[in-house]
Parts: structure tokens; C-alpha cells; sequence
């Protein structure tokens, strides 16, 4: 196994702003399948379950480049999916096209928790394993591994699928609360082994999507999620000591003071707060990432162009940001825009306008 060597990205924008440290620029890249807006991305993907291309590492190593080639971003995200292990292990789950993770026989009970037995990533995932060594291979640019989050994974597990209210879950929790914290720690476990799986591998920093935290209250977060989450980035400092790790969810505005408290190095940031604000919540100990809104991506040019600004602007010129998107580049977004974004934002928040000196 090929490993990246020993700070061999440690000059890189994206780790050094990870790491609020000075940058010439401020990186750039996009979120989850980036390169699902491309033509080259559904000409090399084809038809099928996500799952099937997730398993050929020749095809994901093409798939995972494919941005950072078109637009020029200044770190890759790994093309996977947050349900990778527990499919893996045989829960019973798919990707379904247009929908997302649906789950065969949901979880029910506590005999469900059988159905989740440790991953153990050289022989459940050997081709995530291959896929970071080939890309570690031929990148120039760090590359980004990831998990779901413990709560966002049980999510799909409990409702079966996509939800709008969350009711089976927040039943759970709330209902059974010893079979909810034995199916978050299985779930944490999973995290972890495949986290560490791609770190080994030669990944330069991680990120863990908890994506539908948002939903819960406060109280509920930090009761009944957040706790696992510490243990996460816990054992990543412990096992992987000064690798950048970034966590992100949609809708967490109230939350984001709490979610630096979990001990990532970074925390992503939605649309919804604007990043002035959300860097007062989080504080000064922890870089920022985003947050420019995808869907504003589909209008013209003139508009992108402001908004991209006006997230630079709120920024602010201390050390600590990575530019994103406040979500996943939806698949209908021009790749033309994308690029010229990654232009704007090198072009203007250079040295002595947005690095510290």
C-alpha cells in the first residue's frame, strides 16, 4: 500500500487553511460528486447503482479526478457514499437513483443490531483501499476521504430511506434509548474503521457528513449525537495526529456552536448563516468551510459572481477558510460557472487580501 508521504501536502492552501494557517489563496472545492454535473462524469459512470461504481477503484480514481482536472480545485473529495459500509456488511442497501439510500428490511429492533457487525475494511471495502492508493498515485492536490455521520447513517437505516420529519428515528431515540446508543457506537465503530482505512491509505484529510443533523434540537444533539461524534475526531487525533478533519451538516445553524465543540479541525457551514455569523458561533479555534448556496450556481454569471464575493466578504481576512459550496453541486449546475468560480476566488482573496501576514 502506497503511502502518501509524510507532509507531503503540508504547503497545500487547502491543508494550511484547514489548518489556519496563512494562505497565497483561498482554497477551493466542491462538495459530494462534484463531478456529476460534467458530461466526462456520466459518460465514464454509466447506468447502474452508485454502489456497483463505487466497487471498480479504477473508475472511482477517474471519477474522483475529474474535477479537480475541469475546474482546477485545490483538493479532491474521494467519489463514495456514506452508506458504503454499512452496505457492506450486508445490512441491505442501495442507492437508488433520483432518491438516495433506501434500506431493504429497516431497523425495527434490538435484533437488528446483529445485522451490524464491525466493518473490517481490507475485507469489506478492499476497493476503497485500492482507489486511495491509485489516487494518491497521480493527484496533485490533497485528497479528502469521508464517512456519514453515526446519526445521519442510522437516519436511513431506521426510516428505510430519504425522510421529511424524521419521526421514526426521533422515536427511537427518544423511545429506546439503550438500543439507540448500542446502534450509534456500531455505527461510530464503522465510521472510524472506514476513516482510518482511507487515512492508511494515503487520504490527507477527512470529512464527516452528518447531513441531516439539522433536524434536531439542540438538547437532542448534544445528548444523543454529539457524544459520538467526539469520539470520532477523538480517536482520528489519537491514531492520525495532525490530519485535517472537517464536519459539515445541512440545516445546523443552531447547532454550530456545539459542532465545534466535536473536535474537527474544520466545520462546513450551509448556506443558511452567513459566514461572519458563523464564525462567531464556532469561534476562533476552528476554520470554517463554504458557503456559497448551490442552487445560486444555476443563475447567471453576474449573480454567482456576487454572491462568491460576498461569502469572501464575510469570510473575513483571518486565516481559516475553505471556499465550498453550502451543500452538494446539484447535477443540472453548468461546470462552466464551477470553473469560473475556482477563478474568482483565486484571483481575488490572494495574499494581503484575505491570507494573514
Amino acid at each position: 500500500m502506497a503511502q502518501a508521504p509524510i507532509g507531503r501536502f503540508d504547503d497545500a492552501p487547502f491543508i494550511r487553511a484547514c489548518r489556519r494557517q496563512s494562505v497565497d489563496h483561498v482554497p477551493v472545492w466542491f462538495m459530494r460528486q462534484a463531478g456529476r454535473s460534467l458530461p466526462e462524469y456520466r459518460a465514464a459512470r454509466g447506468p447502474g447503482s452508485i454502489l456497483d461504481a463505487i466497487a471498480r477503484p479504477e473508475l472511482v480514481a477517474e471519477l474522483t479526478r475529474q474535477p479537480v482536472d475541469r475546474y482546477g480545485t485545490d483538493a479532491a473529495i474521494f467519489f463514495s457514499d456514506i452508506v458504503v459500509p454499512v452496505a457492506a456488511v450486508g445490512f441491505g442497501v442501495d442507492v437508488a437513483p433520483g432518491t438516495g439510500p433506501v434500506v431493504a428490511r429497516p431497523f425495527r429492533a434490538k435484533e437488528d443490531l446483529q445485522r451490524l457487525r464491525p466493518l473490517e475494511p481490507e475485507v469489506d471495502t478492499p476497493y476503497v483501499i485500492e482507489a486511495v492508493d491509485i489516487l494518491v498515485g497521480v493527484l496533485g492536490v490533497p485528497l479528502i476521504g469521508f464517512a456519514g455521520g453515526p446519526f445521519t447513517v442510522a437516519s436511513y437505516l431506521v426510516e428505510g430511506g430519504p425522510s421529511k420529519n424524521f419521526t421514526k428515528v426521533k422515536a427511537l431515540m427518544h423511545g429506546e434509548p439503550a438500543i439507540w446508543h448500542e446502534l450509534i457506537e456500531r455505527l461510530t465503530d464503522m465510521a472510524l474503521a472506514s476513516l482510518r482505512s482511507q487515512l492508511d491509505a494515503g487520504a490527507s484529510a477527512v470529512q464527516v457528513f452528518d447531513s441531516w443533523a439539522g433536524i434536531l434540537s439542540p438538547r437532542d444533539y448534544a445528548e444523543l449525537v454529539l457524544p459520538a461524534t467526539r469520539r470520532i475526531f477523538a480517536e482520528l487525533s489519537r491514531t492520525h495526529p495532525g490530519v485535517p478533519t472537517i464536519l459539515f451538516g445541512v440545516g445546523t445553524g443552531e447547532l454550530l456552536a456545539l459542532m465545534a465543540t466535536a473536535g474537527s479541525t474544520v466545520i462546513g457551514v450551509d448556506w443558511r448563516v452567513p459566514l461572519d455569523e458563523a464564525r462567531r458561533r464556532v469561534g476562533p479555534d476552528v476554520a470554517v468551510q463554504g458557503n456559497l448556496d448551490p442552487a445560486l450556481c444555476l443563475s447567471s454569471w453576474e449573480v454567482v459572481a456576487e454572491e462568491t464575493r460576498d461569502v469572501l466578504l464575510r469570510a473575513g481576512t483571518a486565516p481559516g477558510h475553505v471556499f465550498n459550496l453550502g451543500h452538494g453541486v446539484l447535477p443540472e449546475t453548468d461546470p462552466g460557472i464551477l470553473g469560473q468560480v475556482v477563478e474568482l476566488v483565486h484571483a481575488e482573496a490572494r495574499a494581503g487580501v484575505r491570507a494573514s501576514s
